[in-house]
């Protein structure tokens, strides 16, 4: 028997196995037949048919802003995940070890936990995102020293100061990697009267996305569909029109992060000063983040080794220790 650690994101769910380290990263979606309601693929075959399914078949993500949307279609998914893994013969009835957002209720918290019970666990652990991340970020937080953790993921973003293992002071916000990804469909729109999908703003965003400094030099060509022709357009768009749309969202963040500092105790302030802030979650990857956040923050910033699986080796080395789990 393997006990098993899930980051259940809203853009992709990770699954670290004792002793196995990462053993699945898929995206978080569910491709479904709309007739009967039959789960037709996850994962990353699911998320190929994100904006191109034809009628019946819809590609869904039943978690959005970091809570489950959609129970059904997530036991559902998180069922398809085990019945994979378990070609792997890697475990009967495992301890899970599920991460979720700091501020979700304790109604969703005990759905999670039904579902996990569901899919064959034999005991469930539910820890907060931001406190796994920072476990997984190398930072010991049993001391009696302030740490402070930005963990910026598809669907939220979860700021929190921890101390002596336990979260002091938390903030959970629905800014974070989808809320870029529509900030840059509504600008192409706005400004080109273009449309393009979720996975054109999201290339958009790997490639010339940024929040400060940006570029005039740095373009790329993308396609949509023209709203005054109705018909497909390319267009040529550069970075500092991405840093525009999406500047403000990041000012968004900084403004939850200065408001967190100001509640806090004025040694941990000190602590935080002294060792800086870490960033992890894909958001982290962003351009400029870094940068942004030392300017207004006045705090030095350090991004994570591994800030996209940073959640998941958490639980990794949580597992590990039993002793880091709030009982």
């Amino acid at each position: 028997m393997r006990d098993i650690g899930i980051d259940l994101g809203t853009a992709n769910v990770l699954v670290y196995a004792k002793g196995e380290g990462i053993i699945l990263n898929e995206p978080t979606v569910v491709a479904i037949d709309s007739e009967s309601k039959q789960v037709l693929a996850v994962g990353k075959e699911a998320n190929q048919m994100l904006g191109r399914t034809p009628g019946k078949v819809k590609a869904i993500k039943p978690l959005r802003d970091g809570v489950i949307a959609d129970f059904e279609y997530t036991e559902a998914m998180l069922n398809e995940f085990m019945m994979k893994l378990k070609g792997k013969s890697l475990f009967s009835k495992p301890r899970i070890l599920i991460c979720c957002p700091s501020n979700i209720t304790s109604v969703e918290k005990n759905a999670i936990r039904e579902a996990a019970e569901r899919i064959g666990a034999k005991k469930v652990f539910i820890e907060e995102e931001p406190k796994v991340a920072a476990v997984g970020a190398g930072l010991d937080i049993s001391k009696p020293t302030g740490n402070m953790v930005i963990d910026i993921g598809g669907g939220t973003t979860d700021i929190a100061i921890l101390s002596l293992g336990g979260i002091v002071n938390s903030s959970s916000i629905k800014t974070a990697g989808n809320t870029f990804d529509q900030a840059i469909i509504e600008s192409v729109k706005n400004k080109y009267k273009l449309l393009i999908g979720e996975r054109t703003a999201e290339e958009i965003k790997l490639v010339i996305g940024t929040v400060h400094n940006g570029d005039k030099n740095k373009k790329m060509e993308i396609k949509g569909r023209d709203l005054t022709t109705g018909l497909p357009s390319m267009i040529e768009i550069n970075e500092k029109e991405i840093e525009e749309a999406l500047k403000p969202l990041a000012m968004e963040i900084i403004k939850v992060v200065k408001s967190l500092l100001e509640k806090t105790p004025p040694e941990l302030s000190a602590d935080i000063i002294d060792k800086g802030i870490v960033l992890t979650g894909g958001g982290a990857l962003l351009k400029g983040f870094p940068e942004l956040f030392e300017q207004e923050l006045k705090v030095p910033i350090f991004i994570a080794e591994s800030p996209l699986t940073c959640v998941a080796e958490g639980c990794g080395i949580m597992l590990e220790n039993l002793n880091l789990i709030d009982r």
